[in-house]
């Protein structure tokens, strides 16, 4: 977390230890460092304003790729310098490929700057932050090539609560310097060939158009999508799981809200998101079943588990995983993922609408949540008709899908519903999670059902172990019908009209 303040070349250095929290300053240090900064030759990089940048010289000489959190933090992930300075690390260039595509990454910009470096250290001898005074020459390397240079205060913390940025804001706000108007140095370098920003989409107005609604839920999951894309590359916890969810999003409200948008793009989309669903949510199923079966074997009493059935889970899921985990990563390195975020794009840029789309919001979208909720009410009527229980399972995991679609596009007509879209996606929300429960008690026991064959087979000796842990399946599936059914008849889905 860092500030960045515009100062002219002759003012004096400010009295750092005025900042509220600031006992005195450490040894202040000179350094030179030099910086070659990476992009696209259109500065795809820039215009998500990411960072990727080798320097030398100073204490933290190395490649360091900045990734944006919120307004003034950046997630910075470092990687040694390399024998070949101008190849950008492998690592690096995984973590941006959701902006870079197929675009070769080159040096953009040159820095060369002259630091003055002064701890800023509290009473009990933390070092808070590092103020840097900064004063800088630049060389922008695409063509046409223009230098620049100026100077600039920078405070990063390092031990200190964000508030000590605040207080140095007023420090030096009361000294007539302001915050920096642009967020880095390559900004700065850059001028007005700095790309503007993604500006996150308008909140839809009630007396807006209906297609408001669609454009501004996509372009937050499009966002979402991007924002968890390094987080499965490098193995974050959850970032799979979030990724297609942002992805299972996109495709429920494009299918909900289809008659606003021209009918092809919408099914290539929808195609293609779910194809990307797939791919990288197989990993996290396996995982996700794996750690449920490894619970309950742990929760049985030793004496009921007969035979090595927790290593031979282990051994067959977790290759599995593996397996899964690395179709899902080549997928997200192939042209087919990059067309589809090319695509999203494209979608949010010019998005080719038609029907109502141009009609005002609350009539045209509560008619289209409606016709999910009464999509939701047929399929459930539905289950009356089951012949038997693996028709019954099969029933209510369409109910489940039809309640996800209900839920998101409840969530996307929130800025027009307010409460009432709050509580139909909360209701569809719980109908998706108990049945949840359901049909992933119905995937385990055909699981349960295949290593147990695999495991007579073999001669292992452990039918017994995965007969119980079978019954005990059935019995959380005819427990998550049981919840269902309450809680359909206590509160179901109610109309936004």
């Amino acid at each position: 977390m860092e500030r960045k303040f515009d100062v002219g070349g002759s003012v004096a250095l400010p009295g750092l230890t005025a900042i509220a929290g600031v006992d005195h300053v450490g040894t202040r240090s000179d350094q030179t460092l030099d910086a070659v900064y990476f992009d696209t030759a259109t500065l795809a990089l820039a215009a998500r304003r990411i960072t990727l940048r080798r320097r030398t010289g100073g204490k933290d000489a190395g490649w360091h790729l900045k990734l944006p959190v919120a307004a003034g933090e950046r997630r910075e992930i470092k990687e040694p310098l390399n024998k070949d300075l101008d190849s950008v690390p492998l690592r690096l260039k995984q973590l941006v490929l959701a902006h870079t595509r197929n675009q070769e990454l080159v040096a953009v910009a040159h820095l060369t700057t002259r630091r003055t470096a002064i701890p800023l250290v509290a009473a009990d001898g933390t070092v808070l932050a590092e103020f840097s005074d900064d004063r800088v020459e630049s060389r922008i390397l695409l063509e046409p090539v223009d230098k620049a240079a100026w100077r600039e205060w920078e405070i990063e913390l390092i031990d200190g609560h964000r508030k000590l940025l605040d207080a140095a804001g007023m420090v030096f706000a009361r000294a007539g310097h302001l915050p920096a108007e642009l967020p880095s140095k390559l900004a700065r370098a850059l001028g007005a060939r700095y790309p503007a920003g993604t500006n996150p989409a308008p909140e839809p107005r009630r007396k807006g158009d209906a297609s408001a609604v669609l454009l501004w839920y996509m372009h937050a999951q499009v966002e979402a999508l991007k924002a968890h894309d390094p987080g499965v590359r490098e193995g974050a916890p959850d970032a799979i799981h979030q990724l297609r969810v942002a992805a299972r999003r996109m495709r429920s409200v494009l299918a909900s809200f289809r008659k606003l948008t021209d009918k092809g793009t919408t099914q290539f989309l929808r195609g293609e998101l779910k194809w990307l669903a797939g791919a990288v949510g197989a990993a996290r199923d396996l995982e996700v079943m794996r750690t449920h079966l490894n619970d309950l074997i742990s929760a049985e009493p030793p004496d009921l588990i007969i035979g090595p059935v927790k290593q031979h889970i282990e051994d067959q899921l977790g290759a599995a995983y593996e397996a899964a985990l690395a179709e899902g990563l080549a997928a997200m390195t192939g042209d087919r993922y990059f067309r589809l975020l090319d695509a999203l794009d494209d979608f949010l840029a010019s998005p080719l609408l038609g029907g109502p789309a141009d009609k005002r919001a609350p009539g045209t979208i509560a008619r289209l949540v409606n016709a999910e909720r009464k999509r939701l009410r047929r399929a459930v009527k539905g289950l009356d008709e089951m012949p038997d229980e693996a028709s019954l399972d099969a029933a209510l995991h369409e109910v489940r899908k039809s309640a996800k679609r209900v839920r998101y596009a409840a969530e996307a007509a929130l800025p027009i519903f307010g409460k009432r879209g709050a509580n139909l996606a909360r209701t569809a929300e719980e109908i998706q999670t108990i049945l949840g429960d359901q049909q992933d008690s119905v995937v385990i026991r055909e699981k349960l059902r295949s290593l147990a064959t695999e495991s007579r087979e073999g001669g292992e000796g452990n039918e017994f172990t995965y007969g119980r842990l079978h019954a005990l399946e059935q019995q959380r599936g005819a427990d998550a019908r049981t919840r269902f059914f309450r809680a359909w008849r206590q509160s179901p889905p109610r109309s936004l009209h």
